[in-house]
């Protein structure tokens, strides 16, 4: 009895830390086509590609910032760090990357 307690425990605990999960966290389809995998790391969430050229580089790390987040945001291609920003409107993920705040570019990726 003892056991089937310990893990219907353990089940509630583990189901419970992925409802609390934020809506940012897993994986996203970039307008290339590649997969990103967006998770927390110490207080942030790191943006690492699983796909394409550069899969296994972390692209980025964002901070929650109200209902959005604030961060960095690399070029893969180039290694160029830019200011960044994203944020979410149902299953879009608007990522935003901006030199000096003025020169931006806007991608939108999609929760898969």
């Amino acid at each position: 009895m003892k056991s089937i307690l310990a893990i219907a425990a353990a089940t509630l605990f583990l189901s419970a830390g992925a409802a609390f999960a934020d809506p940012i966290e897993g994986n996203w389809k970039t307008e290339s086509g590649e997969t990103a995998a967006i998770a927390s790391c110490g207080g942030s969430y790191c943006i690492k590609l699983k796909t394409g050229k550069y899969a296994g580089k972390q692209i980025g790390k964002m901070s929650v910032n109200g209902k959005s987040y604030k961060g960095s945001i690399t070029d893969p291609a180039d290694d160029k760090t830019y200011s960044g920003s994203a944020s979410l409107s149902g299953g879009a993920l608007k990522m935003k990357g901006c030199v000096a705040a003025i020169f931006c570019k806007t991608q939108t990726w999609s929760k898969l």
